[in-house]
């Protein structure tokens, strides 16, 4: 899942930023809520992690406000506030889930796993395609009998192909999808990381389902293989 983690206290975006990637997510952090209203404004989010004391305004005005822009995406307000009145305003701002700091780690993750089922991008604990079965879990691919375990990055790579079957995609498109903000990705590597999967799914003879476009880019097809 793409995710939008917004904490103004480096200190703890930084290991929740780390642990959240490790299990293969794509996650942009922002330290302020004018930051992530931008980045709101530019990307589509699976999963919004907001702080609810921001510096500017609250995680609670940025998620009415994302509410009011019809987006539909999960929110999980992340807060030291615990009574039952502070839940309330947390849901009734739209938020779809509440965890209280100080954050264990574990327990985020098992939210954020729950919350991602709510997503409109979401398609069950398994991706299927064809004969493919894809696993985030464990950032494992199966092919009848066979199987191999990516890396995140590759797994993030055939994710999104996998959610967007038989489409033309450029380089460009590709770069936005996956590469976090802030980081500025080599001139080559959309085309190393393409590689890189093609050499993985070859041991489920499934590499040739991704077909380069010339001039154009890349064209996820699993049916169309040899």
């Amino acid at each position: 899942m793409r995710i939008l983690l917004v904490e103004d206290d480096p200190e703890q975006l930084e290991p929740l930023h780390e642990a959240l990637s490790e299990v293969g997510h794509i996650v942009d952090g922002a330290p302020d809520g004018e930051t992530a209203q931008w980045l709101i404004g530019e990307k589509d989010y699976d999963l919004l992690i907001l702080d609810w004391m921001l510096p500017d305004f609250s995680g609670l005005n940025l998620c009415q406000q994302y509410r009011h822009a019809g987006k539909t995406a999960p929110v999980l307000i992340l807060t030291a506030k615990d009574t039952v009145l502070d839940k309330v305003k947390g849901l009734d701002a739209g938020a779809d889930d509440y965890i209280v700091k100080p954050i264990d780690l574990v327990e985020l993750l098992a939210r954020v796993r729950a919350l991602g089922r709510r997503s409109p991008l979401w398609q069950g604990d398994i991706l299927s395609i064809a004969d493919l079965q894809l696993y985030p879990t464990s950032l494992t691919v199966e092919r009848g009998e066979e199987s191999v375990q990516l890396s995140p990055r590759e797994f993030q790579l055939l994710e999104y192909f996998v959610r967007h079957p038989r489409q033309v995609l450029s380089r460009n498109q590709i770069e936005q999808a996956l590469w976090e903000w802030g980081t500025e990705p080599e001139s080559n590597a959309v085309s190393a990381s393409v590689k890189r999967l093609r050499q993985r799914l070859q041991l489920v003879e499934a590499a040739d389902s991704i077909k380069t476009v010339y001039g154009m880019g890349y064209c996820f097809d699993p049916c169309n293989k040899q």
